[in-house]
């Protein structure tokens, strides 16, 4: 662990790369959003098999991150960081020629194996090699990354399919990940030494169950009925994985993901507010360029222009708010950003059937000035109530919780309006807004349920491991 105050040229150029890197797997999500209805026409498929872009990404990112812990005792750090940046490549050059879906669908989740490997990576550097006192810093910039990219998602998806076509989201991704790839080659160290464990095979089935299970069933929310064995039945097949997970991880002696961290109640309190947070932050991000759209009547571009400004000031605020917790402790920031992000979302709720874009710019603003505040130091802090030999475990926990919170946040939004739009009685714009009035009461009382939960387990534990 670094004792010095200043933070190094190589550690800031090593963190940068992973971070570049992270960047462009989450940005694609969002951005790719954008592209279905093209997609569609270019390679005559239906709706169910698009969402695949996502979800299959979603699935593999979900899959591959909680192998992190494990991977980083096994492989030098500058090893992982290369097969992570190869394989996105590989994966963007297919999807940039795909001449057909599958290939296409390949690509995306070859990119997912990279991005699954690329996120926690970048904290684990912060973690081992930013001096304590810059810690709550980094992380805020890490968070940044995580937190911006899918906001700006739609907007870079939208300019680019208008201008260029879908093939050059992808295309113009290529530069940065090169840029990324020198930076990583002379920057990332080894600071911690190899410890070979072994794999067990059957915790490995486990995630895979587990995740595939519970994503494939909340990716179906929208379009079967859930007592269908495409909705319930893919999370019973879900719910076995987690057992078996569990069921593993207490019976051998090297588990995969150190689940035992969990009893730490003060860790697993900021657990579930961060799966809550970012539940919260991927269902407002599904529901407000629907709403613009179909509500207000609006191009995709102007909804994503819409966000942009609430978008950007979480990036700006995300480093400085991890100052705010480095010299004051993480009470202050997390209370006052979550307070932000549930008056938001009580605005946003109480006004939800009649909201004009002055006023969405306005609230949204507000709730990503909590996202900025709040977001990375709820990261931040969970992982100062465990060792440093804990670390690598929690980190991999709440990354594939944040992966995992997106596709259940865009899931069951998209169930709830979907819902709502079923009714004949009103046009599809009223039905909508109604349903995105549900949507946003269901956020509001999970947000709500986050905020209680913080102001029991967040404490001054100001530059403390």
């Amino acid at each position: 662990m670094a004792t010095e105050k200043k933070i190094s040229g190589k550690v800031l150029a090593a963190v940068v790369a992973a971070g570049l890197m992270s960047f462009c797997g989450v940005i694609v999500e969002t951005a790719m959003n954008i592209t279905f209805p093209t997609l569609m026409k270019e390679f005559q498929v239906n709706t169910t098999t698009v969402q695949w872009m996502t979800t299959g990404c979603l699935l593999v990112i979900a899959i591959v991150v909680p192998l992190s812990a494990i991977l980083k005792k096994n492989f030098p750090t500058k090893g992982i960081f290369l097969a992570a940046n190869l394989l996105f490549i590989i994966g963007a050059v297919m999807d940039a020629w795909a001449p057909s879906f599958m290939i296409l669908l390949g690509g995306r989740m070859i990119q997912g194996i990279g991005t699954g490997l690329a996120l926690p990576l970048m904290f684990n550097i912060i973690l081992e090699q930013v001096p304590t006192s810059k810690i709550g810093l980094m992380m805020g910039i890490g968070s940044l990354i995580t937190a911006i990219a899918p906001a700006i998602g739609p907007t870079y998806g939208g300019l680019v399919v208008n201008s260029l076509g879908w093939r050059y989201i992808f295309i113009l991704l290529l530069p940065i990940l090169v840029i990324s790839l020198f930076l990583g080659c002379s920057a990332i160290e080894q600071v911690s030494a190899l410890q070979k464990t072994p794999v067990d095979v059957l915790s490995v089935l486990s995630i895979i169950l587990l995740f595939s299970g519970l994503i494939y069933g909340f990716s179906n929310l929208g379009v079967q009925n859930w007592f269908s064995w495409s909705v319930l039945g893919a999370w019973l097949l879900g719910i076995l994985g987690l057992i078996l997970l569990i069921y593993r991880s207490r019976v051998v002696t090297s588990p995969i993901v150190n689940l035992q961290v969990l009893t730490n109640r003060r860790f697993s309190g900021h657990v579930i507010s961060f799966f809550f947070f970012q539940l919260c932050s991927l269902g407002i991000s599904f529901i407000l360029p629907n709403y613009i759209q179909l509500v207000n009547h609006q191009s995709a571009t102007v909804a994503g222009l819409l966000v942009l400004p609430g978008a950007t000031l979480g990036a700006v605020l995300a480093p400085f708010s991890g100052q705010l917790l480095d010299h004051w402790g993480a009470r202050k920031p997390i209370l006052w950003g979550t307070s932000f992000a549930v008056l938001a979302l009580l605005l946003f709720t109480i006004f939800s059937r009649h909201l004009s874009g002055g006023m969405i710019v306005a609230i949204y603003l507000l709730y990503m000035a909590g996202c900025g505040f709040a977001f990375g130091n709820i990261m931040t802090s969970g992982l100062q109530n465990l060792t440093v030999q804990q670390q690598a475990d929690g980190n991999a926990i709440l990354t594939t919780l944040q992966q995992f919170a997106g596709a259940m946040g865009t899931s069951v939004v998209a169930a709830i309006i979907a819902q709502s739009q079923k009714q004949g009685q009103l046009s599809n714009a009223a039905n909508t807004a109604n349903g995105s009035h549900n949507a946003l009461l269901i956020l509001l009382v999970l947000a709500l349920i986050e905020w209680v939960i913080l102001f029991k387990v967040v404490v001054n534990n100001k530059n403390t491991r």
